[in-house]
């Protein structure tokens, strides 16, 4: 039953015997607004099912993590839990709740229960990110991290927390905690300039990380140029590529993002075929794609369609 529990614990995995400061109330399960911008992907597929399923059988071991605002509550750590609740039909669950919290304080508790729950390579290239971008920029080195820290170890039931999450004030210490070079941090630091389709980009493989890098100099608004003319036109950054759009970088238009990237003309709007969005229920999505990537999907699709009218002759 103990690895079961893990499963579903999203951050730590049991309560300590004392309870925190406040003690743990009941609120309900849809009076808890996610984290606002929140950087980590919900569990889909069988580890979501496995969470809904134990959650219906046990309820919920680990209290949730809020913040109160105001009249509201914020979630800092337990999405995963909050969301397998909901589809469990849980119509409370217990949460710790901490007031006058700032955002940078905040931002601690929604990173380093991330941090502590899973194995930073078992993160995504964009939660990567994340994580190390706040490391180097919001949380290094901070006495209020460190006692942050020291609780979320308490409720875990550690015993002076573990190495990984010692305070670092340069990419070079933050490199020696994760087994990475600083110029490699620096590269994942730099990517969180990127706008969320690049990101999402580097997720599926899409987009090489030093790409991602040149690109992260562009501003949002030419950003988002580019990848308009990517999606158009299915075309795959080259470094060569990025490093002309980025030396481009303030006077980028769509017309000189073609001729960079090597379109023969502007797509003309009537030339567009806008997409059409189709919603595929979620056991199904659950069932056939909860490991392939997302650039896969479409094309297993087309198969399969394909396979399908032509047993039909059409």
């Amino acid at each position: 039953m103990k690895d079961k529990r893990k499963v579903f614990c999203d951050a730590v995995d049991l309560l300590a015997p004392e309870a925190p400061e406040g003690g743990v109330q009941m609120l309900p399960v849809d009076a808890i607004k996610p984290f606002h911008e929140h950087p980590f992907k919900l569990y889909r597929g069988d580890r979501l099912n496995d969470m809904v399923e134990s959650i219906r059988e046990h309820g919920i071991l680990t209290p949730v993590i809020v913040r109160k605002l105001g009249t509201e509550y914020e979630m800092l750590a337990g999405h995963n839990r909050q969301n397998a609740a909901r589809m469990a039909g849980l119509s409370e669950i217990p949460a710790i709740v901490k007031e006058n919290l700032s955002d940078e304080e905040a931002w601690i508790y929604v990173v380093e229960t991330n941090v502590i729950q899973r194995s930073f390579n078992d993160l995504s290239i964009s939660e990567r990110i994340t994580v190390l971008s706040a490391r180097y920029d919001k949380v290094c080195g901070t006495k209020k991290r460190e006692e942050i820290l020291e609780e979320l170890h308490a409720l875990n039931g550690d015993v002076g927390g573990h190495d990984v999450h010692q305070a670092a004030k340069s990419r070079e210490l933050i490199g020696q905690e994760y087994g990475m070079t600083g110029r490699n941090i620096a590269r994942y630091v730099r990517c969180g300039q990127l706008i969320q389709g690049f990101k999402d980009m580097l997720d599926d493989g899409s987009l090489a990380l030093v790409v991602g890098v040149e690109l992260s100099y562009l501003s949002e608004g030419e950003q988002k140029l580019v990848k308009a003319v990517v999606d158009q036109n299915c075309i795959s950054i080259k470094n060569d590529m990025a490093k002309k759009l980025r030396a481009a970088a303030g006077s980028i238009t769509e017309e000189s993002v073609q001729v960079l990237m090597g379109v023969d003309k502007p797509v003309e709007a009537a030339e567009i075929i806008k997409p059409i969005s189709v919603k595929i229920p979620a056991k199904v999505y659950s069932r056939y794609f909860s490991d392939v990537a997302k650039k896969d999907v479409q094309g297993i699709l087309e198969a399969a369609l394909d396979m399908y009218f032509a047993g039909k002759g059409a």
